[in-house]
């Protein structure tokens, strides 16, 4: 039990560095660590808040390479994702940010809304090392879409 709870408290430390070495919270209604497949599962009603960005989903896992649980790999949301900063509102079915590469993935039924517009989209890709994000179509036909506001 002393173990878990270490563990535990490491992977809310590790998920500092991650997130620009700033204070995470993370509530959920069950945590359970996998030490066989390198898996720390938040599940039901999870709530990750950070200073810049608040993540509701109804599961997250972070997965963890070799080295143990500081050797993060990814972090994967799924179940109604819903990204939420100052300046917009994202959701999804899924999201995965891998700070190895500093990567963020959101994907099925993407709708971003900001002052500016909304944006609906397969696919959403933010290079959080260049700023640059791209929006894809869902593959099947589908296309980005975007409403628009001008000032």
């Amino acid at each position: 039990m002393i173990m878990r709870f270490m563990l535990a408290a490491a992977l809310l430390v590790l998920a500092q560095p991650a997130f620009a070495q700033q204070q995470v919270q993370i509530t959920s209604d069950l945590f359970t660590v996998d030490e066989k497949s390198q898996e720390a599962v938040f599940t039901g009603n999870v709530v990750v808040i950070h200073p810049t960005v608040k993540v509701w989903a109804n599961k997250v896992i972070a997965i963890y390479g070799d080295a143990g649980p500081s050797d993060i790999e990814s972090f994967v949301a799924s179940g109604s994702v819903r990204l939420e900063t100052d300046e917009q509102d994202a959701t999804g079915d899924q999201a995965v940010f891998t700070p190895g590469d500093q990567l963020l993935r959101l994907t099925g039924n993407v709708q971003v809304i900001n002052a500016g517009g909304t944006i609906k989209a397969g696919e959403l890709v933010v290079n959080l090392a260049t700023n640059v994000s791209t929006f894809t179509s869902s593959g099947s036909g589908g296309r980005v879409t975007g409403v628009f506001t001008s000032q």
